[in-house]
């Protein structure tokens, strides 16, 4: 709106025009021309008709020069999200375009990849649910319900551009200082975050549910480069019965990926995972953890080589569950082992709802898609009131576990 109102205001002065008579009079002969009185009149009246035209054009030509001097017409930059659009329609995306086009792509084909191999394994189709988000963005939802194996699975991706208040730059600047510069923060920042969330609870208590989460932030600057940046992510498991050897081989998987890239990211990450995912007011963690990372930047390693990890570690992921799957899906079980897997699920619910920074996130973000949030929630889960398994069972085993976290590798 900003860049019409000069060419209102020129409008509005310029609206009301002398009123002028006239009339046309067809060409007649010379014997009929009228009085040399009337030819001085229609004369006289030609040379005010120049006159007040020049009169017009003057005062256009000071209006206007007065507009470019002193208020000057102003153009809205374009938005990061349009930016992006123009790059995807001029030139595609490769491995020279900014990372978060190239992140996008790569959670979008992982996405398609993963939900091939959850249909191979459990015969029936995701229902896929692509939605956009008004302020930029949107995403691709796949959610498979009462399955032949699977009782609910979900695997989504959401793209997301905003903008942070200066309160918001303010709280995150406590882990990136780079974000804004202490003495010069500026009152809201263009921001980008895209990512892949994955959540599998099988219908065999003997099948462990999974969780897997890949994200990239980052910040813009005016003219549409990147600014702060950084990745999060990680999987980690969640068994009703535990399987030593389920626990080692996912455990083992993550560290070959982390080795690959640092022999430190895999200790590190393992004790963050087991710190993250810990139900305080139940003083036990969710699962048997797995890694968890956030805040990847350049104080850890540059950009290239972190989304080199980051791709590797997802890419490793189906491959590794799917074969866990494959050997307890097909387990027998009891009521009571089911009854006791949906105890379980009331506890990662409640570790969802409570603690989970992601959660509360996406929930707190304007135009969020409530839906795709909290598919990560199992279809089914219970609560009994001072539930606890009995001494020395498999289910008593898992919670002490549960409270005294292992190394598997």
């Amino acid at each position: 709106m900003a860049s019409r109102r000069p060419t209102l205001r020129l409008f509005a002065q310029c609206k009301t025009k002398p009123q002028f008579n006239h009339t046309w009079t067809p060409r007649r002969a010379a014997s009929s021309f009228q009085s040399s009185g009337s030819a001085r009149q229609a004369f006289s009246n030609s040379r005010n008709y120049l006159t007040l035209a020049a009169a017009g054009l003057a005062v256009a030509t000071t209006l206007g020069y007065k507009m470019a001097v002193e208020d000057p017409i102003r153009c809205d930059s374009p938005t990061l999200a349009e930016r992006d659009q123009q790059i995807k329609r001029e030139k595609g995306v490769n491995d020279a375009s900014p990372m978060r086009l190239r992140m996008e792509k790569f959670v979008k084909e992982q996405q398609k990849e993963i939900v091939r191999a959850l249909e191979e394994a459990d015969g029936t189709p995701f229902r896929v649910d692509e939605w956009q988000r008004k302020e930029g963005g949107g995403g691709i939802t796949c959610v498979l319900q009462e399955g032949k194996v699977f009782e609910k699975a979900g695997v989504g991706v959401s793209v997301v551009y905003g903008t942070l208040p200066k309160p918001a730059i303010i709280k995150m600047r406590a882990n990136h200082k780079n974000l804004a510069q202490e003495d010069d923060i500026p009152d809201s920042l263009e921001f980008f975050a895209a990512g892949l969330s994955l959540i599998v609870h099988p219908k065999n208590p003997m099948a462990p549910t999974v969780h897997l989460n890949y994200r990239y932030f980052e910040t813009a600057n005016p003219d549409g480069s990147s600014g702060a940046w950084w990745f999060g992510g990680g999987s980690d498991l969640t068994p009703s019965y535990l399987f030593d050897e389920d626990a080692i081989q996912f455990h083992k998987s993550l560290k070959e990926v982390c080795d690959a890239h640092d022999k430190e990211y895999y200790p590190r990450f393992k004790k963050w995972c087991d710190e993250y995912f810990y139900n305080k007011h139940r003083g036990e963690c969710r699962g048997i953890g797995g890694i968890f990372f956030d805040d990847l930047d350049e104080t850890v390693s540059d950009k290239e080589n972190t989304f080199a990890f980051v791709q590797d570690a997802l890419k490793s992921f189906a491959p590794t569950y799917i074969s866990i799957i494959n050997k307890r899906k097909d387990m027998p079980y009891t009521e009571e082992e089911k009854r006791w897997q949906q105890i379980r699920r009331g506890k990662y619910v409640e570790f969802n709802l409570v603690h989970d920074r992601g959660t509360a996130f996406g929930l707190n973000t304007p135009g969020a898609r409530v839906e795709s949030i909290l598919m990560s929630l199992p279809l089914t889960a219970r609560w009994e009131y001072m539930y606890e398994p009995a001494p020395k069972s498999r289910e008593a085993r898992l919670v002490e576990v549960l409270k005294n976290p292992k190394d598997w590798v």
